[in-house]
C-alpha cells in the first residue's frame, strides 16, 4: 500500500491542525492505519493508531484527549485532528500502514508502509 500524507504547517500553541493521508494500492482497506511522529535527535514515536476491523482507536498517552484519529473507507483517508498543540508536539509526523495485528502499529520496527513525513511546528 502506497501512503500520501498531507496537512502539516507552523502554528501557535493551542492551535489546532488536521492531518491526512491517503492510502492507494490493493486491498488499501484492509490495513490497520495510524500516525508516527519523530523530533529532531528523537526515535520515531507511535501516536495514534485506528484498525480497520473494528474501528477502534489507540493513542500516545502524550496525545491522548488532544488528538483524534479517524478513517473514511470509502476515500481510503485516514485523519489526524490534532487540537491543543503543544511545542513538544513540533516534530514530522509519518502516516503509516501494517495488515497485521493491531498491536503491531504501536511500534515502528513492525510497520509495513510508510508515508512521506509531513512536519508540524508549534510556536509558543
Amino acid at each position: 500500500v502506497q501512503l500520501q500524507a498531507s496537512g502539516g504547517g507552523s502554528v501557535q500553541a493551542g492551535d489546532s491542525l488536521r492531518l491526512s493521508c491517503a492510502a492507494s494500492g490493493r486491498a488499501a482497506t484492509n490495513y490497520h492505519m495510524g500516525w508516527f511522529r519523530q523530533a529532531p535527535w528523537k526515535e520515531r514515536e507511535f501516536v495514534a493508531a485506528i484498525s480497520w476491523t473494528d474501528m477502534r482507536t489507540y493513542y500516545a498517552a502524550s496525545v491522548k484527549g488532544r488528538f483524534a484519529i479517524s478513517r473514511d473507507n470509502a476515500k481510503n483517508t485516514v485523519y489526524l485532528q490534532m487540537n491543543s498543540l503543544k511545542p513538544e508536539d513540533t516534530a514530522v509526523y509519518y502516516c503509516a500502514a501494517d495488515s497485521g495485528s493491531i498491536a503491531s502499529m504501536s511500534n515502528a520496527n513492525w510497520i509495513g508502509s510508510w508515508g512521506q513525513g509531513t512536519q508540524v511546528t508549534v510556536s509558543s
